[in-house]
């Protein structure tokens, strides 16, 4: 029977045996700070360091210092609010300095962080504040094309637990606070401690359910999660421009975390303009590329682009998405060291390489177990497969994330002995290295951001005349893959524009990175004799096709 807590806020979760925890602890891979902690105490290590943000709409410049102070006058601010130990605390913004100051503030209190990415749309953060129960919200009043305040005022009614809204960049509303009202209260002297057995952070995910999944990380698991990472990643030599949204599990921990371990200067961009992008490397001696694979080709590809950039980016990290080997090779070829790794935001450090590595397992595979790291590929019986034969990723360790908001979900996916069980289909070569080769999760990874199928299925069945729906993942060059919607019809009806089926979405109110970006009309699916759709069968034809255009 597996072991399973109750946390302050009502969720079940479900920490690894605790024989693990103990091993974990005596091995150093768990140290027992809480996350609030942890950060102050590397903030205060770089204190001296530069934190810039790169934006047309909100640049700042100062030190990590600077931020640190802001952090703790935030931290009393939520204080004065209402906000305690154990509260949930969630922040909407670009990769801002408030975004920072917010993050790291909630951290220094013992409040619970639920990041949301700052492109969700009204669906899906309606459902993130109400699941989490949030008490306070910090959001931007706009960015770019997005009206978040507008969005709230459509659905802050049905979110009683939700008391406190703080708005960054523009005028407060009725029943709103500006964020400079929680910098008016006095600083936090110290991080509450908390037990770092409970929740940190909960990070939200789209997957195989029509809506995001809240994945809990404690204290333990973020922290050792942030110290593996900046350890796999210690050969970087210079600070990393990030443009990967804080609010994702690849923002969080590359821009706001790992450098505070590794004693490198903070830099995040808003928007990834890479004209902006190529002279912040000049003028900042930057690196930038890693993360998704588009990260680094749209910096190739890109007019201006040449060898004083190259060298600036001599290694460089890739994950969160698939990572062709053509790009691999190309960017070898360019004098680029690629180092590839898999992860999830339920488990973020699975597997990885450092860049002393053998190129072939560097390029060509996802990279071998981290340290304190379990890994077991298993067949349809949940029996080991051998060296060389695919079967299911199985895998447990340090940063293994210790369940969902929703208990029915964590039940699919843990185990009485703490594996998780990826949905990710792979090969393990005889020297350990992985490469994944499917899924079995329903989702597209879309430049490095998840994409349920079955949300976008959803609301594409609500079209008129659509009769049947499958959505699977489609060859990308530029961001690895992207949603492809092969559509059955009713009889009689045509196949919808492209267009209209984006307006449809944009109307539904989902973020634009979920859009439909292809159509394909069927007359029928392969299906199983149960009468199943074989997604697998329909992303075969679809990589084929595009393998010939």
């Amino acid at each position: 029977m597996a072991q399973v807590t109750r946390s302050a806020q009502g969720w079940s979760l479900r920490p690894p045996p605790p024989a693990l925890e103990r091993r974990y602890l005596e091995s150093g891979l768990w140290i027992d700070a809480t996350l609030g902690q942890f950060v102050d105490e590397r903030l205060q290590a770089n204190a001296g360091l530069e934190l810039r943000i790169w934006s047309k709409t909100r640049p700042w410049r100062g030190t990590i210092g600077d931020v640190r102070a802001l952090a703790r006058r935030v931290a009393g601010g939520l204080a004065a609010c209402g906000v305690g130990p154990d509260d949930v605390v969630a922040f909407q913004l670009p990769n801002w300095m408030e975004a920072a100051a917010v993050f790291y503030g909630a951290s220094l209190l013992g409040a619970v962080l639920v990041p949301i990415v700052h492109f969700y749309g009204a669906k899906e953060v309606r459902y993130i504040l109400g699941h989490t129960r949030a008490r306070l919200l910090v959001t931007a009043a706009s960015f770019r094309q997005s009206d978040y305040l507008a969005a709230l005022r459509g659905f802050r009614g049905e979110l009683p637990e939700l008391r406190t809204v703080a708005v960054v960049g523009g005028d407060a509303p009725p029943g709103t606070i500006s964020f400079e009202r929680l910098l008016d209260a006095e600083p936090l002297a110290a991080p509450v401690r908390v037990d770092p057995r409970t929740p940190a952070v909960v990070g939200f995910t789209s997957g195989t359910t029509s809506d995001p999944k809240g994945v809990i990380h404690t204290h333990h698991t973020i922290v050792g999660e942030t110290r593996q990472l900046a350890d796999m990643q210690s050969g970087r030599a210079l600070p990393l421009l990030v443009g990967a949204p804080v609010g994702h599990a690849i923002g969080m921990l590359s821009g706001l975390l790992v450098p505070l371990c590794q004693g490198k200067a903070i830099h995040l961009i808003d928007v990834w303009d890479v004209p902006t992008i190529l002279a912040a490397m000049l003028e900042a001696n930057l690196s930038c590329g890693s993360g998704a694979t588009y990260f680094l080709t749209s910096l190739l590809d890109a007019p201006g682009f040449g060898p004083e950039h190259l060298k600036r980016m001599t290694t460089i990290g890739l994950g969160g998405a698939p990572v062709p080997a053509a790009v691999a090779d190309r960017a070898e070829a360019l004098g680029i060291a690629i180092a590839r790794s898999y992860g999830s935001t339920e488990h973020p450090s699975t597997t990885g390489a450092r860049h002393d590595e053998p190129a072939a397992k560097r390029k060509y595979t996802d990279g071998h177990a981290l340290a304190g790291v379990e890994l077991r590929l298993v067949d349809e019986e949940g029996r080991e497969v051998p060296r060389g034969q695919p079967g299911e990723i199985t895998s447990r360790g340090p940063d293994r994330f210790v369940g969902y908001t929703d208990p029915s979900l964590t039940d699919g996916v843990l185990d009485a002995d703490g594996w998780y069980a990826s949905g990710d289909i792979g090969v393990l070569d005889a020297d350990g290295y992985l490469t994944i080769t499917d899924r079995k999760k329903d989702i597209i990874i879309r430049g490095g951001e998840n994409v349920s199928a079955a949300e976008v299925e959803e609301v594409l069945m609500r079209m008129p005349g659509v009769a049947e729906v499958a959505v699977v993942a489609a060859p990308d060059a530029r961001l690895g893959e992207h949603a492809c919607a092969c559509v059955r019809m009713q009889p009689g009806r045509a196949l919808p524009e492209l267009a209209a089926v984006q307006r449809h979405f944009a109307a539904a109110g989902l973020a634009k990175q979920k859009w439909p970006e292809e159509l394909v009309g069927v007359d029928d699916f392969p299906r199983t004799p149960s009468g199943k759709i074989k997604k697998f069968v329909l992303r075969g034809e679809i990589r084929a096709r595009a393998s010939k255009s």
